[in-house]
């Protein structure tokens, strides 16, 4: 059997098995729910708002069939690998010395649970939320490393499909631009490192809009104008939200509405509703592409949580220089109970996202932890690398696949298990190598299904908990060093 036919029969597999561990689904099982599988919710519970949260997955390896063929399949995957990497290049420039931004690359009164869930319908490896805005709701990635949400607007110049109706201001009478001599404008120009040009060389005045230019290495753009709306989450309405209302929109976006922006700055999310949720959030990213939700809990209510184990906290690394990222410092790894010797966890700091599929790690760090890995996994013959994968095995007729554990270890002995379906992507080890040691370290979504991860940015920590949700798919042996994957 082909490789490539070979990976797609042990991803169906994995599909079907659903991994092991602990699971922060909500399986929807009725016709009706099925039915509306297409359409997130977010609702209240228990005094929280919740956003339902989904994966949002490319259309290739996620059940596209017909003439197009295996072959169609591994290069849409491949291509959503190329924008990761491309990510991941773009985040190195604004987070490292060299500075950067997107301009340069051209105490919680309350609790609201919004349902996150998986993008796959919508051709993103990235987890979408669903929100109200204006009079109608907007599908967005959830990303942990943006400034500013933005959504697609009428009338839209040059836009990416979306699965949404774009948001039309004239059918909003809350809608209203920002004017260029704002303090969300002034923000705004702090946030994407531009300190001229979001009024186009204009003087700032109350009649001139305040636009912006949010753009990617990638070769990825968001442009429009500076608006505010109401917001609603779960029933919560934030009034006068600021956000970016896109005419002018290409990208790796998928079929959404645009971005959430979730990172440390004045316009974004977390910001805009300090008086209501306090400047904590956390979240819970669900492990299936489809009928399955985790959630974006906003506030600090923990009883809303479904945790089966403590939560440990690691104190984040400030540093106002390097954008709205939230750093964390990585002290070790262990694969199969054993502790991965590399002199790069020296450099420590590393960079929690959402936003970034695939963890990848410093050369010298990656390098250790392939070759531990490898040790531990020589039973299974290797196969050709995958894209930004490069350490892929040939499983075909193995029945069982013992595949060994995985922890990050964060400052303070803080001990982070990754979920088993986080280890191996397809048949490839699912981690990646920076090309250099002065890169930074990030720690992508794939790694963090099924883990709550709560952002206490007032209290400068993010915390860890293990999310138990009910099992409903086959069971999957795990014990403490190995997860062992029945085919």
């Amino acid at each position: 059997m082909a490789w490539g036919a070979c990976a797609l029969l042990l991803l169906l597999l994995l599909l079907v098995l659903g991994g092991g561990g602990v699971h922060c689904l909500e399986v929807t099982r009725s016709r009706r729910a099925l039915q509306r599988r297409h359409h997130l919710r977010s609702r209240a519970e228990s005094g929280a708002t919740i956003l339902e949260l989904r994966h949002h997955g490319g259309g290739g390896y996620y059940g596209s069939s017909g003439k197009s063929g295996r072959r169609s399949r591994e290069e849409e995957l491949g291509s959503l690998f190329s924008s990761d990497a491309a990510r991941v290049s773009s985040l190195q420039r604004r987070a490292g010395g060299a500075g950067g931004s997107w301009a340069e690359d051209e105490a919680a009164a309350a609790t609201r649970r919004v349902p996150v869930t998986s993008g796959a319908r919508l051709r993103t490896l990235n987890y979408i939320a669903t929100v109200g805005l204006g009079g109608g709701e907007a599908t967005v990635i959830v990303d942990t490393a943006s400034e500013l949400t933005w959504v697609q607007c009428a009338p839209c110049a040059s836009c990416h499909d979306q699965q949404d109706p774009l948001f039309d201001p004239a059918s909003s009478p809350s809608y209203a631009v920002l004017p260029c001599n704002s303090s969300s404008c002034d923000a705004l120009q702090v946030a994407t490192g531009s300190a001229a040009g979001t009024c186009g060389g204009e003087q700032p005045s109350s009649s001139s809009s305040c636009s912006y230019t949010l753009s990617y290495r990638d070769g990825s753009y968001s442009q429009g104008v500076l608006a505010h709306d109401k917001l609603s989450l779960a029933g919560e309405v934030i009034d006068g939200f600021v956000f970016g209302c896109g005419t002018s929109n290409q990208g790796p976006f998928g079929g959404t509405s645009g971005l959430m922006g979730l990172g440390r700055s004045q316009l974004s999310l977390i910001s805009q509703t300090m008086d209501q949720f306090g400047g904590v959030f956390s979240y819970c990213l669900p492990l299936k592409e489809s009928e399955s939700s985790g959630s974006l809990v906003l506030g600090d209510d923990t009883s809303v949580y479904r945790n089966s184990t403590p939560i440990v906290h690691t104190s984040m690394v400030s540093d106002p220089l390097q954008g709205p990222f939230y750093f964390v410092n990585l002290t070790g790894i262990t694969i199969g109970g054993q502790e991965v010797e590399s002199s790069g966890f020296s450099a420590g700091k590393v960079i929690v996202d959402s936003g970034t599929i695939i963890t990848s790690l410093v050369p010298s760090v990656y390098n250790a932890v392939k070759a531990e890995f490898l040790s531990q996994f020589v039973e299974y013959p290797q196969a050709p690398g995958f894209s930004i994968l490069d350490t892929c095995f040939n499983l075909t007729g193995f029945r069982e696949v013992q595949i060994p554990s995985l922890k990050f270890v964060f400052e303070g002995n803080v001990e982070v298990e990754v979920d088993s379906s986080g280890v191996l992507y397809f048949v490839c080890l699912a981690l990646a190598s920076l090309k250099s040691e002065y890169e930074t370290s990030i720690i992508g979504n794939y790694q963090q299904k099924n883990l709550r991860v709560i952002f206490d940015t007032l209290g400068s920590q993010i915390g860890f908990a293990q999310e138990t949700y009910p099992t409903v798919d086959h069971p999957v042996h795990i014990d403490k060093k190995k997860h062992n994957t029945k085919l």
